[in-house]
């Protein structure tokens, strides 16, 4: 009986390692990309997670629930940052405008309805006049807005931010930065759910509470 016991016992200690070794974990190359050369954060305190996106991206607008959700939940050390990115010559006037309010102090009273009206409704607002007719809409200054969308400090921010989108070697939205070291997006993690899932990784990776 004591010999039953003991061999059903160790049955069961293999069948949990046999488990755990099955486990898919998170590996370099294929849920996410480690860059040969890291890009600058925007602290050196902290760990950074950028979240690169376009506001007529659908797949942005898909994982914006999902992305603000974790954000909310994120550890003290995690420092958010959203860049938006101008992979295309269409894209750049959105880039400008995410910035112009963000200086503003305005961007909160916009930032989801210019998903909904770039992504979801693919409305035509490509200029800066156009931008702020519909940031008006909102209560934002059209004129402030205009001399903010012109301004040299607001598209210096653009350059920097393409600079390390470039340089982080990222083509596609939504891709996550973590820490200027790692690039995530649903095609390598294989969802959206999963690109937080390998965030969640990597930013314990960073504050070593994994190895």
């Amino acid at each position: 009986m004591i010999r039953t016991l003991s061999l059903i016992a160790t049955m069961a200690v293999s069948l949990v390692f046999s488990g755990l070794a099955s486990a898919e974990p998170w590996e370099d190359g294929v849920h996410y990309r480690t860059l040969s050369s890291p890009v600058n954060t925007s602290s050196e305190e902290g760990v950074e997670v950028a979240e690169v996106f376009w506001y007529g991206c659908p797949h942005c607008y898909n994982f914006k629930p999902l992305s603000e959700a974790w954000e909310k939940n994120a550890p003290e050390f995690v420092n958010y940052v959203r860049l938006p990115a101008v992979l295309g010559e269409s894209w750049a006037p959105h880039a400008v405008a995410f910035y112009a309010l963000e200086s503003m102090g305005e961007l909160d009273k916009v930032h989801d309805a210019l998903f909904k009206a770039l992504a979801g409704e693919r409305r035509p607002l490509n200029s800066a006049e156009a931008l702020a007719d519909f940031v008006a809409d909102y209560g934002v200054d059209a004129e402030a807005f205009v001399q903010a969308y012109n301004s040299f400090s607001v598209r210096s921010r653009v350059r920097q931010a393409q600079a390390k989108i470039m340089g982080a070697q990222i083509t596609g939205t939504p891709t996550m930065l973590v820490n200027g070291k790692y690039i995530v997006s649903a095609s390598m993690a294989k969802s959206h759910e999963n690109v937080l899932k390998v965030v969640d990784y990597l930013i314990n990776k960073e504050h070593g509470l994994s190895e």
